[in-house]
């Protein structure tokens, strides 16, 4: 009964023909990375090289702190929108770390040995000590438990491939090859957008900036207009977005752009 009390909406991620959202670059700085995860108004940057997650802060005087569990393999994800419960995801061995602000493993998640096991492809920070997690055996989201070991919450089954999943405390959004899944806490579908080829998304305050075909652009919180963002002709490599900053790595150089949005 409780699907009943939502409104599912069902759009299309079609690209509006009114002008693009400006991107006015702020500055650019130099990173040595494999992959460039994330970054905030602090000044402290994630990023992984040669399969080691690096802590970059101010505070540190040019010594990056790192982490590595090559026991584990490769790393496949890094989560850090809660810094004080930093997941890092090992999918061929099935396992999610979570990490304090120093890097230092507070949990180990082993989707192996739980009783009901759940095989994952992809995972994002959840309230308190939830993680969101797509499971392959049953095609369900669920906000899983870590510390008691209990699914809180799932959806029904997703019948498309998942490409992306990403997070805050209250929402979770699941990019699939054909639709964008929008649920809340309890699991409730909120909202179904069709997909037009979008391969990868970041949020930002419950808004979203899309990648597609090395483009991106930016849908606002409750509204269905798709804009592109207007940036120079560079390879992106990775992207974030926080507080309407976009950051941007290509080529060693991390780009720093401030969005005008209306």
């Amino acid at each position: 009964m409780k699907y009943f009390l939502h409104i599912l909406f069902i759009v299309s991620l079609s690209v509006s023909a009114q002008n693009p959202i400006e991107a006015l670059l702020i500055e650019e700085t130099k990173l040595d990375a494999n992959v460039f995860v994330s970054t905030n108004n602090f000044n402290t940057t994630f990023y992984i090289l040669e399969n080691v997650l690096f802590k970059q802060t101010t505070e540190t005087k040019g010594i990056d702190i790192g982490y590595s569990n090559f026991q584990l393999g490769n790393i496949t994800t890094v989560n850090t929108f809660n810094p004080l419960k930093i997941n890092v995801f090992y999918k061929d061995f099935n396992t999610v770390l979570i990490l304090d602000n120093r890097l230092a493993e507070i949990f180990k998640v082993d989707f192996n040995s739980l009783p009901d096991y759940k095989n994952v492809s992809h995972v994002s920070t959840g309230a308190d000590n939830t993680l969101w997690i797509f499971n392959e055996n049953t095609q369900q989201l669920e906000l899983f438990d870590y510390k008691t070991k209990t699914t809180r919450a799932q959806t029904l089954p997703i019948k498309n491939t998942v490409i992306d999943i990403k997070s805050n405390y209250n929402q979770c959004w699941v990019l699939t090859k054909t639709q964008l899944y929008v649920y809340d806490y309890f699991g409730n579908l909120l909202k179904k957008i069709g997909n037009k080829g979008y391969e990868s998304l970041a949020t930002d305050n419950e808004n979203l900036v899309f990648k597609k075909d090395n483009r991106l652009f930016y849908l606002k919180k409750d509204t269905d207009t798709i804009t592109p963002i207007a940036l120079p002709n560079l390879l992106i490599n990775q992207f974030f977005v926080t507080n309407e900053t976009l950051y941007i790595y290509s080529d060693e150089t991390l780009h720093k752009y401030q969005l005008k949005i209306d």
